[in-house]
């Protein structure tokens, strides 16, 4: 059992926490620290079970902790690994990993050379949908790939506070894409090598804060299919992946992650409805099933921090990521297509 601390306690670091507290046989909750303490956040801590700390440093100075669980802001993100990597500590890190390539490079380098174990959080990659998904591409059952596709939207950006980190447009550039865009980039990634360049239209229609709400990205993979993404963050929840091949399509729809909804909700329901339209012959269409892709993403970092299977995203998609995310920002800036480094 992996000894855990979690770091930041926003809405979507309790949902970390709900994932796996009390019912996860590799990793419990026992220690946590947030930048704000409210009676809301002390209640939380109470009803799971951990004690709150003061500060990171006394997380860090903890020899009873196994492991660093990052729910922080993106900007934080790489000097936070690079300290607990100095402690021996493993970490879990919410995405995105980073917001720049010299970064993620940092911090994947300090894991490396203390020997601990890195997790990212793009836990859609953990559902048995997207690994059937990938199966069909690596078989060839949907031919030569032409183009993969997905959209992101949620109303989220409609109910955010201006003081609040995520209105940032430093810490959220280009809208929907931090917050759930980089899921979808993952999943390129993932099934379809790494990004070759990309270019980005971002902007603000409707939100107040100081935020874009619409943005799309058309991409081109290196070993030649291409790609779109589009997010919004100002109307209804939705969330769609498709693949298309010279045999067929598949496309997965669910939902994002949507502050409000429950934690049940936001862990298990992300894949819904499944259809594969080959290019001659019958549709199939099915139901996915319910997973807690959370807590299968945490579970898998601490088997890997405990001597099992290694971590299935591995450091190199991790940092290309990184290098694609700041490619779109740049895109988006400079109106032009941009080459991923």
């Amino acid at each position: 059992m992996v000894n855990a601390a979690i770091v930041g306690l926003g809405w979507w670091g309790k949902t970390l926490v709900e994932a796996v507290q009390h019912v996860s046989q590799d990793i419990h909750f026992v220690a946590g620290t947030t930048r704000t303490v409210t009676p809301e956040v002390q209640a939380f801590a109470h009803e799971q079970r951990f004690q709150l700390a003061d500060n990171y440093e006394a997380l860090l100075a903890n020899p009873t902790l196994d492991a660093i669980v990052l729910a922080t802001p993106h900007s934080m993100h790489a000097m936070q690994v690079i300290a607990a990597a100095a402690v021996k500590k493993h970490i879990f890190c919410e995405k995105p990993f980073a917001l720049r390539l010299e970064d993620a490079e940092a911090a994947v380098d300090a894991t490396n050379k203390a020997g601990v174990t890195l997790g990212l959080g793009y836990n859609r990659r953990f559902h048995p949908e997207m690994t059937k998904l990938r199966d069909r591409i690596r078989s060839g059952d949907l031919g030569t790939i032409l183009h993969l596709e997905a959209t992101m939207t949620f109303p989220n950006a409609l109910m955010l506070k201006p003081t609040t980190w995520r209105a940032n447009r430093q810490e959220t550039p280009c809208g929907g894409l931090t917050p759930m865009g980089v899921h979808a980039v993952d999943g390129m990634i993932d099934l379809c090598g790494h990004i070759d360049h990309v270019y980005c239209q971002s902007f603000r229609r409707v939100v107040e804060i100081n935020a874009d709400d619409t943005t799309s990205i058309l991409f081109r993979m290196r070993d030649g299919m291409s790609g779109y993404l589009g997010t919004m963050t100002a109307t209804g929840p939705g969330f769609s992946f498709q693949v298309f091949g010279s045999k067929g399509w598949v496309r997965l729809e669910g939902m994002t992650h949507v502050a409000g909804a429950s934690s049940e909700e936001r862990r298990t329901r992300l894949f819904r409805s499944c259809k594969f339209q080959p290019s001659k012959g019958e549709a199939q269409v099915w139901e996915a099933g319910r997973l807690d892709v959370t807590r299968a993403a945490l579970d898998a970092f601490a088997q890997a921090a405990s001597g099992g299977p290694a971590y299935p995203i591995p450091t190199d998609q991790m940092i290309h990521g990184v290098a694609v995310t700041e490619a779109i920002v740049r895109s988006a800036a400079s109106g032009r297509v941009e080459h991923v480094a």
